[in-house]
């Protein structure tokens, strides 16, 4: 049995790479195999992912594109279909920003592919990003749409927006390392991609896990205190049953009695207005104390690169 304090860590690194690498990256975190990276490992595992419908990993890259148009119809028929897990805005009267993950790119093709504008964004992502969509194109492919100009920005470009526009389509990471009950509390954040390590795949009495559970240390009680003793009692009678039930059981039906002290990996990934929204909420006096452990000095972290979004608040005391 091992017990950890809980941690964090703001993904900027992955903002560098290229989206497979993105994915992969962070796909592997649920089934925490993220030794069998390698120079060319994120190409078969992305299409293994798309292929089983894991659509949740296709999540974790976006994408942001300007697209001027000719036509303010092209425009009123993007709008019209409701597409779904994209951020829209104008930039100007016929030039929209249009911010999304690999999957929402993927299924707005893939259920409003005869529009032209759709069309358009679909080739020129297709272009720079064909594993992406290599399963899902016609096999003539498709042609640039007369009178829709897409260009793809890049990071910087991102980061130069207008404020407004700017949190609304700088997307960033988290790697969260807590206890399953502050995981429950934050996946209730709809609007943000989630990857959360996998207690039916992980087993964790194998040797890459120590042949052991890991554990978050409670907030609640001090070390050595009487509480804090039946605590650790109660978890190393856990371990004991959890492996025991090993011996003859799945993983997905030993961890049945693991508890929500139980140490596990989520990647929250969102906008920085989502992020802004969860800071209010999860750092506010009637927020869980284990949640404010890891947010209140997560915003602090924030405010160092995006002070135009965050700079303002101040947890409540």
């Amino acid at each position: 049995m091992r017990v950890i304090p809980p941690s964090y860590e703001i993904l900027s690194e992955l903002d560098q790479q290229g989206l497979a690498v993105r994915i992969e990256a962070c796909g592997r975190l649920c089934y925490k195999s993220e030794d069998k990276i390698s120079a060319d490992s994120a190409p078969p595992f992305i299409r293994r992912i798309l292929k089983h419908g894991h659509n949740s990993v296709a999540e974790m890259a976006v994408v942001t594109l300007k697209i001027n148009v000719d036509r303010e119809s092209d425009v009123v028929q993007l709008f019209a279909v409701l597409p779904k897990y994209l951020q829209i805005d104008r930039a100007e009267k016929k030039t929209l920003l249009v911010s999304g993950s690999v999957r929402a790119f993927r299924e707005l093709f893939q259920g409003h592919g005869n529009l032209k504008i759709v069309k358009g964004l679909t080739h020129c992502l297709a272009e720079k990003h064909p594993l992406f969509f290599e399963d899902i194109l016609p096999k003539r492919g498709l042609l640039p749409q007369e009178g829709i100009l897409v260009e793809k920005l890049t990071l910087d470009e991102v980061d130069a927006l207008p404020t407004d526009l700017f949190a609304k389509h700088r997307y960033i990471g988290v790697k969260f390392i807590v206890n399953r009950a502050v995981t429950h509390e934050m996946v209730r954040h709809r609007p943000c991609g989630f990857l959360q390590e996998s207690q039916r795949y992980c087993r964790y009495s194998d040797s890459k896990f120590g042949n052991q559970v890991t554990f978050i240390k409670p907030l609640f009680y001090e070390e050595g205190s009487a509480e804090y003793k039946t605590w650790e009692a109660a978890m190393a009678e856990t371990e004991r049953l959890y492996i025991k039930l090993l011996e003859t059981s799945s993983p997905q039906a030993a961890r049945t009695v693991l508890p929500n002290s139980c140490k596990t990996e989520l990647i929250v990934y969102a906008n920085l207005l989502q992020w802004l929204h969860m800071f209010k909420l999860r750092t506010s006096k009637g927020a869980d104390p284990s949640m404010r452990e890891v947010m209140i000095p997560l915003l602090e972290d924030f405010k160092k690169p995006f002070p135009a979004v965050f700079a303002h608040l101040t947890p409540e005391q």
